[in-house]
């Protein structure tokens, strides 16, 4: 329904040349599982209704400090923690009603304004036009957000709508401008490879989260995606502790990112490898392979996220403590980046918040009951990283990674609080 023109006595704030386009499909979203959780506000909204939930809970699939908040979750077979495979029965389907509440005509128009004031708008080419052309499809995918992660969109808090309108919502649009651009690259009839998707930033910067939210859009989408991290590759506990360049089996990553790219045609399978970060103490192993999920094709996107993608070696004069490091990643531009055409860089400002981020992560590793780190341990994990991020990242952010093309590179800056910075 087109509605904000359409009412004379509330004013729309949309373009006059797009003023009719914004759609009243914000409501609440069902709960399916168990009893509601803390964030779950169930007030009921004319605008939507929906069908008896038809997808399978996939709780296992995300992580921890998300399970309260999930339910409902869309059809999937290459979840991050189990392997188990998710059988699910179809996606649901909107009906709009015409809104006859000036304050949810009002709601409508004041998330326009919020949307069109978001930080990234300038960075990912949006505007003021371009949101109204499509303001359907961002209060969608903003309610598919508020479905997974159990959210009433009508009555959101300020963290949560920035996080979902001002960050989540608008990557989504830029990863699917993406992936047309890399489909359109390819004839009819044409097996078209995944695009690989990287995105780089700081432990505990938040890209796990991210990652799930754009692996669940795009399946709602009716896009087949599959996730990798970098933290799959690395050396089993024999070989290694977790850590800089050279820890990782190289030729296992290559092995993996070249057979997920041939997987383009439907009934062709491959299992994913995963990395138990709580095996060992905390030290972390790669996963039992009877555990690693199993996803089938045609795959059509790949999110491949890791906290050192993109770094390139430097003159070693540059790096002086970081010698065999940087000689380790000469080798792995064809293990890694060669295969990535698009990439999400999240920038920090100072590495040193790692330390307390990750410091959040294992606390909630162990209050699931699962061995992590001590404080102090935490303080001695992350200090081996330090020395790189100081090293890497500067070159990481002016000049992008290897190989880049920059028409396919978004920087997002993010604040303490892992919400996103304007460019002013």
């Amino acid at each position: 329904m087109r509605v904000l023109s359409a009412i004379s006595h509330h004013p729309s704030p949309l373009p006059a040349s797009a003023s009719a386009s914004a759609s009243a499909a914000t409501a609440t979203v069902g709960g399916g599982g168990g009893g509601a959780s803390p964030c779950s506000r169930s007030t009921p909204s004319p605008l939507l209704s929906f069908p008896p939930s038809c997808c399978s809970a996939a709780a296992s699939s995300c992580p921890r400090f998300l399970l309260p908040f999930v339910s409902d979750f869309p059809s999937s077979n290459h979840g991050r923690s189990n392997g188990a495979a998710i059988k699910g029965r179809g996606l649901m389907a909107l009906r709009s009603a015409f809104p006859t509440s000036p304050a949810l005509i009002s709601s409508v128009s004041d998330l326009f304004e919020f949307i069109c004031a978001g930080p990234l708008m300038k960075r990912l080419g949006l505007t003021a036009e371009s949101v109204a052309e499509s303001i359907d499809k961002w209060l969608e995918t903003g309610m598919h957000l508020c479905q997974l992660f159990r959210l009433n969109e009508l009555n959101l808090s300020p963290p949560e709508k920035i996080r979902i309108y001002h960050f989540y919502v608008p990557v989504f649009l830029w990863c699917e401008d993406q992936l047309m651009r890399h489909r359109s690259m390819f004839s009819e009839g044409d097996d078209i490879p995944p695009l690989v998707i990287g995105i780089s930033a700081p432990q505990g910067s938040g890209k796990t989260t991210l990652v799930f939210a754009l692996d669940y859009l795009f399946r709602r989408s009716g896009r087949n995606s599959a996730t990798l991290s970098i933290d799959d590759f690395y050396l089993t506990a024999e070989g290694q502790f977790r850590g800089n360049a050279g820890s990782h089996d190289l030729q296992f990553s290559i092995d993996t990112l070249t057979s997920l790219s041939k997987l383009t045609k439907k009934g062709m399978k491959m299992k994913l490898p995963r990395y138990d970060k709580s095996a060992y103490g905390g030290r972390g192993d790669r996963a039992d392979p009877s555990t690693w999920p199993e996803v089938e094709g045609p795959v059509e996107v790949v999110l491949f996220e890791g906290w050192m993608l993109g770094f390139k070696p430097l003159p070693n004069e540059a790096v002086k403590a970081l010698e065999l490091v940087n000689e380790n990643l000469k080798d792995y531009y064809n293990a890694w980046d060669k295969f990535i055409e698009a990439w999400i860089i999240i920038k920090i400002r100072d590495p040193n918040c790692v330390y307390q981020w990750r410091l959040q992560a294992e606390v909630a590793m162990r209050e699931d009951g699962k061995p992590g780190m001590s404080d102090e341990e935490v303080l001695d994990f992350v200090s081996r990283y330090l020395p790189a991020y100081k090293a890497y990242l500067p070159t990481l952010y002016s000049e992008g990674p290897k190989g880049l093309d920059p028409d396919r590179l978004v920087v997002i800056e993010i604040d303490e609080e892992r919400n996103p910075l304007s460019e002013d």
